[in-house]
Formats: structure tokens, sequence, C-alpha cells
């Protein structure tokens, strides 16, 4: 659970680690290709992790990055053959972003900051929690994006098209929706830090108190 909170809000790659902007920009005008994206995400980030966890003994340090750049373009390789076969509309939606998997920053950056020093089990988790994190931005600026803009989710329409704001349908505005999210969680994580003070200066008193009695 902690682990899970950590990817998801404390250590968001988006939101907190500032990498994999990209794509969040990119494909966040619909939610049909954020849960795309979301999905194509984790599957190349868990199974390279995986694989990366299960080479490093045997990756020599020198052409480790070369390496982990293959085992990912693996991956993604066989989920456009995947999504162009089978998922169509999403491929297409994906454009250009899918291959780009490659060199995400938030794969890379697992791949070397975890995969490669920490066994199986946990590179997979790590993969899943930072996935999830990743998934809950590009999803959360996608529902804002798709309902306000063009009153519809899911290709359903919810809003009349007269209650609608166009404007969130062009590409400025993930730049704008996705500087809303950083400064709320920084807001979030300054108020943390002042209730953890807080709760200190709670604690020490009364030890201070006590030492000046005795």
């Amino acid at each position: 659970m902690d682990k899970l909170k950590e990817g998801m809000f404390s250590n968001n790659p988006v939101l907190v680690q500032l990498i994999g902007f990209c794509s969040v920009l990119a494909v966040s005008s619909t939610v049909l290709g954020a849960v795309g994206m979301s999905l194509s995400f984790m599957f190349v980030l868990i199974l390279s992790n995986i694989v990366i966890s299960l080479l490093r003994n045997f990756i020599p340090n020198e052409i480790r990055i070369p390496a982990f750049i293959v085992v990912i373009a693996s991956f993604v390789t066989i989920l456009q053959m995947c999504l162009q076969a089978y998922f169509e509309e999403i491929y297409n939606l994906l454009g250009i972003f899918l291959p780009l998997i490659v060199v995400n920053c938030i794969i890379l950056g697992r791949a070397e900051a975890f995969a490669s020093k920490n066994g199986v089990v946990a590179s997979a988790i790590d993969g899943l929690v930072n996935g999830l994190g990743y998934g809950f931005v590009i999803i959360t600026v996608a529902i804002v994006r798709e309902l306000i803009g063009a009153g519809t989710l899911l290709g359903v329409r919810i809003l009349p098209e007269a209650a609608t704001i166009p404007f969130l349908l062009q590409p400025a505005s993930s730049f704008i929706l996705l500087g809303i999210f950083l400064a709320v969680m920084n807001q979030i994580k300054l108020m943390q830090a002042k209730k953890a003070k807080e709760k200190e200066a709670q604690m020490v008193a009364p030890a201070e108190s006590q030492a000046i009695a005795e």
C-alpha cells in the first residue's frame, strides 16, 4: 500500500519527478486515447522491468543503456503489432507517441534506477505503481479536456455543446491543465510538510517542559 501511495502521489513520476510529460501533453485530448496510452505504457514498463531485472547480472555496465533500450524497444514493437492488428482505433489515436515509448524518460529511468538493481518481484511492483501513477495523471487530464472541451466521455454526450469550452481540446490547454495539477500537488506537499512540522513541535514541547521541571 505504501508503494502504491508513493507511485500515485508522493513520488508520482509526472507530478513529482517531472518526467514523461510529452505523451501526457499530447495524448490526453480523449479518455480513450489516454486509457490506451496508460495500458500500453504499463505493459512496456512492467515487462521491461522484469526482463532487465532478470538480466541485470549479465549486462555489462558499459552497455547497460543500449541494452535497456533494446529490451524496451522489443516490447514496444510487440505492442505496436498487436494494437495495429486488433485495436486499430487506439493504434491510430496514439500515433507517433506509441513508438516513442521506447525513449520515455519514466521507463528508462525505472530501468536504470530500480530494475537493474533489484529483484524480479520488486521490479514488477515498481513498474506497476509507476504505471498507475502515470495513468492517473494522463487519464485525469483527459477526463477534464474531453468532458469540458467536447462535452463527452468515451464519445458519449454528457454536457450540451453550448456548455463546453472547445479551447480545452487544443494542444495548449494540456500545458495549462498540467500546470494547475502541478500547482495543486505542490500545495498539498507544502500543507503536509507544515502539518508534520506542527506535529513535531507539539511532540517536542511536552518533552522540553518535562526536562525543565526535572
